[in-house]
């Protein structure tokens, strides 16, 4: 069994190429034969920061690929406006590959939502649709070749506390319906990360990676390696089931000072995978 130990003399060499070394690629490390965890960023993570300085800070960290939040790039955005942030992001080398999260309470924030989507271009929205939406969400996946991960958010959440709760919800429906799956809600609402993994493998599109104090409602965001989550359990279910998703860090502790608690967040994580790989 791999010691913790081993994952921290693994996060630290992480942790220094995150902040050191200019590289194109926001994966993790690469070994031959391993399944590829690239790593992105939430946009929630810069719920406080303009977009200008979103940017510095995954710039810093050498993490490439960004759902975007509203924040950052609003819902009712022109074209210009949209074409306009991607440049911005592409010229600083972020790929920009969902958006969200959105939430959806009304059939008219759905059709929002997927035309919004449509119009930046990304072939995936991390929603929140209320559960009597879903037979229309449905209809318009169906309608427009776009993937819904709907987001789980924890005991506090009367709509999709855990992991379970959404899959029993869109079981049976269109396959491009699936889950974005919150690792520190989930735990919180008694759900493991690693064994949702193994359960939900076909529906998972997207990872919200974060850390919490305790595997129960009152666990607090900490820095990834800190808390309860076992991270070397959860790269080895991902490797199992083949993941071609986005490993997206979501930051929440320290929001209006996040930048030190990412880069030791990503040298962890790149260091659990580089061990297991």
């Amino acid at each position: 069994m791999t010691s913790r130990l081993n994952f921290l003399q693994q996060s630290a060499m992480g942790l220094a190429g995150t902040l050191s070394v200019p590289l194109v690629s926001a994966a993790a490390p690469e070994v031959k034969g391993a399944v590829a965890l690239n790593t992105g960023i939430a946009g929630y993570t810069f719920a406080k920061f303009d977009l200008e300085k979103a940017i510095a800070m995954m710039k810093k960290v050498n993490i490439n690929y960004l759902s975007i939040k509203d924040i950052h790039l609003p819902l009712n955005s022109s074209q210009e406006k949209i074409d306009s942030v991607k440049k911005q992001l592409a010229d600083a080398g972020i790929n920009v590959y969902a958006v969200g999260v959105i939430y959806m309470k009304t059939k008219e924030a759905v059709d929002e939502a997927f035309a919004y989507a449509k119009k930046v271009g990304v072939p995936l929205i991390v929603g929140v649709p209320n559960p009597e939406l879903l037979d229309h969400t449905e209809s318009v996946v169906k309608a427009t070749g776009i993937r819904i991960a709907i987001h789980n958010h924890g005991p506090e959440d009367k709509l999709y506390p855990g992991p379970a709760n959404v899959m029993e919800l869109i079981k049976g429906r269109d396959p491009r319906m699936g889950l974005c799956l919150d690792i520190g809600h989930a735990i919180r609402a008694g759900a493991d990360p690693a064994t949702a993994v193994k359960l939900y493998k076909d529906r998972i599109f997207d990872l919200h990676i974060k850390d919490v104090t305790l595997a129960q409602k009152d666990g607090k965001a900490i820095e990834l390696g800190r808390g309860v989550i076992d991270f070397g359990a959860l790269v080895k279910a991902l490797q199992k089931i083949k993941y071609q998703g986005i490993c997206a860090l979501e930051f929440e502790k320290d929001m209006s000072d996040p930048l030190a608690g990412i880069a030791e967040s990503a040298g962890f994580y790149h260091g659990v995978v580089k061990t297991l790989s």
